[in-house]
């Protein structure tokens, strides 16, 4: 609404400046911007004139005062007050109507409060997660999974028709290496028999490859005895790739569809799925679709063999596949191994062209951390390369690394925080919370309560960073209820909520006052006002640029606001009932403000806590 207001003002002083530049002998003038001013007693629009005043041979200001001048011997269709501030000419808008308006939306519109069309008609696709079968979720996952998620609920709130779709990595020489390492140390022992859950048994077996590599390569080098450091790192390649050999001809062997290779595959990989789909539900984390390598690497080999049909890729000297990617500023990629097997690249041509014939999408983006960019640029450029003309429709959405306080996290050396473990940590600071502050019989069932907790502070958490950057994940900062986290803004949410229904027990001392926004004088009410009306525009600016974070810093400073408002004014104690009915349901348009932003970013809404 308030971009409405502010396009309608910018139209108005922009006509008349036009017409006073015409008076003036001057034919053609700039755009008018339209900004924010720096305080709140210059008003709410400001209109910089510094561009006209060479032309006009005017000082701005004298510009702004003429332009100021004139509008005010019209009548206009726009509300609100016009003021002077140097160079600037200023409105002041009328937030008593305002809120009159926005209250009447708030109301009709309820939790689709803030969502619109301009992506109605639009079909996207959208990738996240993508775990492998070798290792259960971590931190990383966990950010991916978030931003997936977010996005998608973003894109459904711009109007968009949204897949949410999870290819699952399920085969290459990684999976093998946990096949081989459980082959040869398992003892038959299985995630029922040792009490595991079947993502965390298998992945403690790909850190056992890990370690058996290492060992490995120690053994060679102690046997080398005393050699250049030159001469050390080329016998540590060769003793890992002869480590590697076992998992590479399994691989090859699984391909050829080995029945004792396919059987061990199978087992193990639903021992993965099985806890991979226990932390998906623990953590709120949904799917339309869900793709597998296993199958999506056949349509890949398809497209490079067509690709060579064409002439776009070759066949090098040993026998690989390659495309050449200087038209992009790169050097050669492979598309297939000599030994015809597979690589990402492959299996990625397939599965977007089969995702394509299953849901005909508009857009498909790629929840993806950073440091796949290359692996992106290829597979978009190999795309459009065979002729698919939506291969300009695909995005990669970069994401950075998620680091600890004491440094990156490694999957192979077992160093990585563990996703299911980090939420019943933080489920368990939560709870250590409300039991400290004897909150236990007011929240009800603690245990969901405090899930509920962790996953706001763990979701708001990841998302308030801006996609594209690193960040340091602090556990016990994410969890605390003061400042800028998820439980901070879910107890605003339950204080208003609490406020609400005291409101309820003396509903009828208030029947027949209606609301009033021309009572709503503070200059909070005024900021609060403007940021419910805003709250659309931040939905549909955080949906074009897939950043919730611009979500998450809205939901802050409403709360924040609102939490300062609270604290210097009575509501429910208010000097006239007409005051109080008008403060509660500011207050109450606050709250599906703050639900509906919450579910936009992964914060469960708790009505007390």
């Amino acid at each position: 609404m308030l971009e409405e207001i502010r396009n309608s003002w910018k139209e108005v002083v922009e006509s008349e400046l036009r017409a006073f530049a015409e008076e003036k002998g001057v034919s053609e003038v700039a755009p008018l911007q339209a900004g924010t001013p720096p305080k709140a007693e210059l008003g709410d629009i400001a209109f910089p004139l510094f561009q006209y005043s060479k032309a006009l041979r005017m000082a701005p200001a004298q510009i702004a005062a003429e332009i100021k001048a004139r509008l005010e011997k019209k009548t206009l269709d726009v509300s609100g007050e016009l003021l002077l501030a140097g160079p600037y000419l200023n409105v002041k808008l009328e937030m008593g109507s305002i809120a009159n308006k926005i209250r009447t939306k708030v109301e009709s519109a309820g939790e689709k409060y803030g969502h619109n069309d301009s992506l109605k008609g639009k079909k996207v696709m959208i990738e996240f997660s993508c775990p492998n079968t070798n290792k259960p979720l971590h931190l990383g996952h966990m950010r991916n999974d978030s931003l997936g998620m977010s996005v998608a609920n973003l894109l459904s709130a711009n109007g968009a028709e949204v897949k949410r779709v999870n290819l699952i990595n399920n085969r290459g020489v990684h999976i093998c290496k946990s096949m081989w390492a459980y082959k040869t140390f398992g003892n038959g022992e299985t995630p029922e028999s040792t009490g595991e859950k079947g993502d965390h048994f298998v992945g403690r077996y790909y850190v056992r490859y890990a370690q058996y590599e290492k060992e490995c390569i120690e053994k060679a080098l102690l046997n080398a005895g005393d050699v250049s450091e030159e001469e050390r790192e080329k016998i540590k390649a060769e003793a890992a790739a002869k480590a590697n050999e076992e998992p590479q001809s399994m691989l090859l062997k699984w391909e050829q569809n080995d029945p004792e290779v396919m059987a061990l595959w199978n087992k193990m990989n639903q021992w993965t799925l099985d806890g991979l789909a226990t932390s998906y539900k623990n953590m709120g984390i949904e799917f339309e679709k869900y793709y597998y390598e296993s199958d999506t690497y056949k349509y890949g080999k398809d497209q490079v063999y067509k690709g060579l049909d064409m002439g776009v890729f070759y066949k090098a000297e040993d026998g690989s596949v390659q495309i050449d990617l200087s038209p992009i500023g790169l050097d050669k990629k492979v598309l297939l191994r000599k030994d015809g097997t597979s690589i990402y690249m492959t299996q990625d041509l397939g599965t977007a062209v089969n995702r394509h014939s299953d849901w005909p999408f508009d857009s498909l983006i790629y929840v993806v951390a950073s440091e796949q960019q290359y692996h992106f640029k290829v597979l978009f450029y190999c795309l459009k390369m065979l002729g698919y003309k939506w291969a300009d429709e695909l995005y990669h959405l970069s994401y950075g690394m998620v680091n600890l306080p004491n440094g990156r996290m490694k999957s192979r050396e077992g160093t990585v925080v563990d996703a299911d473990d980090l939420l019943e940590n933080l489920s368990e600071l939560a709870k250590e919370e409300i039991i400290a502050k004897e909150r236990e019989e007011l929240v009800g069932d603690v245990d969901s309560t405090s899930r509920k907790i962790a996953l706001g502070a763990l979701n708001y958490y990841l998302l308030q960073v801006t996609p594209a950057k690193d960040m340091i994940f602090n556990p016990q900062e994410s969890i605390s209820f003061n400042g800028n986290t998820g439980p901070y803004l879910q107890y605003m949410g339950a204080r208003i909520s609490s406020m609400m229904m005291k409101f309820e027990e003396v509903k009828k001392d208030y029947e027949g006052i209606s609301f009033d926004g021309n009572l709503l004088k503070e200059e909070d009410e005024k900021t609060i006002i403007k940021l419910i009306a805003s709250f659309p525009e931040v939905v549909k600016r955080a949906g074009s640029a897939y950043d919730p974070s611009i979500i998450c810093a809205f939901l802050y400073d409403l709360s924040k606001t609102f939490s300062h408002y609270y604290h210097d004014n009575q509501i429910l104690k208010a000097e006239t009932k007409e005051l109080v009915v008008a403060r509660v349901e500011l207050s109450r348009m606050v709250l599906t403000v703050l639900k509906n932003a919450y579910a936009l970013v992964g914060v469960p809404f708790l009505a007390s806590m």
